[in-house]
């Protein structure tokens, strides 16, 4: 059996009530495009593969991929491609094809960098659904006022509808983590719910406002505007970051013009 690397944050899915539970949430259908990000010994594969015929996957670890094939090959149709998914092209992958719907239990130590990945490429990709853990999907969900809502929030809910959908236990895991997992659904949005003129100045707003999150945002954002300026998105330059809406972050950095985007 092969074992579990430390190195590429494996932990392999073994309860079959979450399983299911899982499966359930997805709601796979045949004809459906589904990409898996880091398969490992299928536990999620091979009940997709039973519902749909066919599945693609993206997997790291070239050791645990003979594993995986040998295990789907008398269960339907997988495509498996050797890649880092940081590094993957999704887009490739989606070609004419129709959106593709991602799915996996994405390694704790780089989910944050594979979201914004994720949702780079957006437009061909229908939902996703992840298991992550608890404090990022805390995070990932989180409204203004709330003591995790951040940049994680704003920028992903720019981006996608983000609803957490059930918690998982460390024992659903072998070998189980030191966290608790969560189970989050997200779609990206087909017409963005508000303006953004500039990603990159956007998400650079973004990270000066929560760069000192005791600030008001005169201060924090005093590099970027005035209180003036601030005060003429209707937004308070006393307020702190945590109290403002997602929309709120982009009618300021929609003040900005792109020479200010730095590298």
């Amino acid at each position: 059996m092969h074992q579990p690397r430390k190195r590429f944050g494996q932990h392999f899915l073994h309860d079959h009530q979450v399983i299911e539970k899982i499966i359930k949430a997805i709601d796979p259908k045949p004809g459906e495009r589904l990409l898996e990000i880091g398969p490992g010994l299928g536990a999620i594969s091979l009940p997709l593969l039973k519902k749909i015929g066919k599945l693609m996957a993206v997997e790291l670890d070239r050791d645990v991929i003979p594993h995986l094939a040998r295990a789907a090959k008398e269960v339907g149709e997988l495509t498996i491609f050797q890649a880092d998914a940081l590094r993957f092209d999704f887009r490739e992958v989606a070609g004419d094809g129709g959106k593709l719907r991602l799915i996996g239990n994405l390694p704790y130590n780089i989910s944050t960098p594979l979201l914004f990945h994720f949702l780079e490429q957006k437009e061909c990709v229908k939902d996703m659904h992840f298991m992550l853990q608890k404090e990022v999907v805390a995070r990932m969900a989180a409204g203004p006022g709330s003591k995790t809502f951040g940049r994680l929030s704003v920028m992903l809910q720019a981006s996608a509808k983000v609803e957490h959908l059930f918690d998982i236990g460390r024992e659903a895991f072998t070998p189980p983590p030191r966290v608790e997992s969560s189970f989050v659904r997200l779609v990206p949005y087909e017409t963005p719910p508000f303006q953004i003129n500039d990603q990159k100045l956007f998400s650079q707003l973004v990270v000066s406002a929560f760069s000192q999150r005791r600030k008001t945002l005169r201060n924090s954002l005093k590099k970027l505007l005035d209180a003036d300026q601030i005060a003429s998105a209707g937004v308070d330059p006393t307020a702190r970051p945590e109290t403002l809406e997602p929309e709120q972050f982009a009618n300021l950095a929609n003040l900005l013009i792109p020479d200010q985007a730095t590298d």
